[in-house]
């Protein structure tokens, strides 16, 4: 008997600047999950539109601001502003920002 892997497909990859579409705000993902990876309480208090806990989930940078959120795939969709993101950990993820897109920075060894 053969084992049964499951391929979660993402739409969206770490450095791409998204678009929340119920919250309005722009954002730079920083990395991912497969599926939903926070509490349950966590989800109870806010996650109001109950997205699936079975597909990915993103941590973002929201512009603007100093903070980041958890959002899921359901809710997000492009840029295609091309304008980059202000936020201050950018620099803690990016080393660029490029054709519309952040580039991770190289790990220091």
């Amino acid at each position: 008997m053969g084992t049964v892997t499951s391929i979660t497909r993402v739409k969206f990859s770490v450095g791409e600047v998204i678009h929340h579409r119920l919250f309005d705000y722009r954002g730079v993902i920083v990395d991912m999950d497969k599926n939903f990876q926070a509490s349950e309480e966590w989800y109870e208090m806010v996650a109001k539109s109950r997205p699936p806990k079975n597909r990915p989930w993103y941590h973002v940078l929201v512009h603007g601001s100093d903070h980041s959120t958890y959002v899921a795939e359901q809710n997000l969709e492009s840029d295609d502003s091309d304008e980059p993101i202000s936020h201050p950990m950018l620099d803690q993820f990016f080393s660029e920002f490029d054709n519309g897109k952040y580039l991770r920075k190289e790990p220091v060894n």
